[in-house]
C-alpha cells in the first residue's frame, strides 16, 4: 500500500498545476524567421531571399518593415506579396498594403516561399524602396 501524506499530495498538485499552466501560457513561437535590409528595390523586380515553411505550427507568416524610406520623395506605402515557389507560375498568395509596419498571410501550407513588391507608394513609377530593417516570420 502507498502512503500519501496530505502535504505530499498538495505539492504534487501544485506542481502539476504550474507546469500544465506552463504549457497553457507559454507564447507561441514561429517555426523560422530572419532579418536584413533592403537598398533601393524598384516594384517588380526584385525578390526577397527563399525561406522555408514546413507548417509545423501554426504561426502567421509576417513581413516586418522599420525604416523605410523611398527615392525620389516621401515614402507612403509599399505593397508586398508573398509567393509560393511551384513548378511553372508561383503561387501569388495575396499582397497587403503595408505602411512601415507588419504585414501578415495567415498560416500558410507548407513550401518554398518569398516575396517582392508589387506597389510603391501607390504604383507610382520610378521610386526606389529601402528599409534599416526588415523581419520576416513563418
Amino acid at each position: 500500500m502507498i502512503s500519501v501524506t496530505k502535504r505530499g499530495l498538495r505539492s504534487a498538485i501544485v506542481a502539476a498545476g504550474v507546469l500544465a499552466l506552463a504549457g497553457v501560457a507559454a507564447p507561441a513561437q514561429a517555426e523560422g524567421s530572419f532579418s536584413s535590409h533592403i537598398s533601393s528595390w524598384i516594384a517588380g523586380s526584385n525578390e526577397s531571399r527563399r525561406w522555408t515553411d514546413k507548417n509545423t505550427d501554426a504561426s502567421s507568416t509576417a513581413v516586418a518593415f522599420s525604416g523605410c524610406s523611398t527615392d525620389p520623395g516621401s515614402f507612403y506605402s509599399v505593397s508586398p506579396a508573398v509567393y509560393k515557389d511551384v513548378f511553372g507560375p508561383d503561387e501569388n498568395k495575396g499582397a497587403k498594403t503595408n505602411k512601415c509596419g507588419t504585414s501578415s498571410w495567415g498560416d500558410l501550407a507548407s513550401g518554398d516561399y518569398y516575396f517582392r513588391l508589387e506597389l510603391i507608394n501607390g504604383g507610382a513609377t520610378g521610386y526606389r524602396f529601402s528599409v534599416t530593417a526588415l523581419t520576416v516570420r513563418y
